[in-house]
């Protein structure tokens, strides 16, 4: 490749990345907007439109057997109500530590035109009393990889960052990788981040930095088969 075609390929790699970061504001952007200032005003009571909805999703979360659409559907809704976000953090991860674990069930595209079921198992743990965050993905005895930091709350975004990787492989030992002092600040928007629409004690609903929306299960207790070693972080 000649010069100018290697300074052509950087210019469009550098534009990239600076529509990601405009993208990721504008989500912020809109989501603040739409929230409004921060009065101390509560919301509106959940209508019911929005309970039938929150009531499909924990069917699904327990069954995994309603339909992909009838999900969307309910997600959508959801997303378009302005519930009130006040208990957000604390039902979300609790009062003490070690907070409240939760597992992937469904996620969707950015537009909410597709879905599925998350295939694997994949759990993420808040713990508000010290603002830190866990999340992973587990292939029981092959192993699994977890990632651990520090998060942040303004009304309903919580930002993150990471500090460590703990990472095991069948039988061999776990290993944990530091990632310097990163995780040692306070997490803002220019870093990853969830928008929550919906948390109570069962089911959470989420939306990520890349745009997609996903909702999780509270999980109370974890199989055999999703850790079979007590290495495995503070699950």
């Amino acid at each position: 490749m000649d010069t100018l075609h290697l300074r052509k390929a950087r210019i469009v790699i550098r534009r990239a990345a600076l529509d990601e970061k405009e993208e990721d504001l504008i989500l912020v952007q809109q989501q603040e907007e739409d929230e409004g200032p921060d009065t101390g005003e509560t919301s509106l009571p959940i209508s019911q439109e929005v309970m039938e909805s929150v009531k499909v999703l924990k069917n699904a979360s327990k069954t995994g057997k309603v339909k992909a659409e009838d999900v969307l559907l309910a997600l959508s809704t959801i997303e378009k109500t302005k519930v009130d976000p006040s208990q957000f953090l604390e039902t979300l991860g609790g009062s003490q530590s070690p907070g409240r674990t939760w597992m992937l069930i469904f996620t969707a595209k950015v537009k909410l035109d597709r879905g599925r079921y998350f295939p694997i198992t994949a759990i993420q743990r808040f713990d508000a009393a010290v603002r830190e965050e866990e999340n992973g993905v587990f292939l029981g005895p092959l192993g699994y990889l977890t990632f651990e930091g520090r998060f942040s709350w303004k009304k309903r975004i919580l930002a993150f960052v990471f500090k460590r990787i703990r990472i095991k492989v069948g039988l061999f030992n776990q290993l944990e990788i530091g990632l310097g002092q990163q995780g040692d600040r306070e997490p803002n928007t220019k870093d990853h981040f969830f928008i929550w629409f919906y948390i109570d004690e069962e089911i959470v609903v989420t939306r990520g930095r890349s745009g997609g929306t996903a909702f999780w299960c509270r999980v109370y207790r974890l199989s055999s088969l999703v850790l079979d070693d007590a290495d495995a972080g503070v699950y």
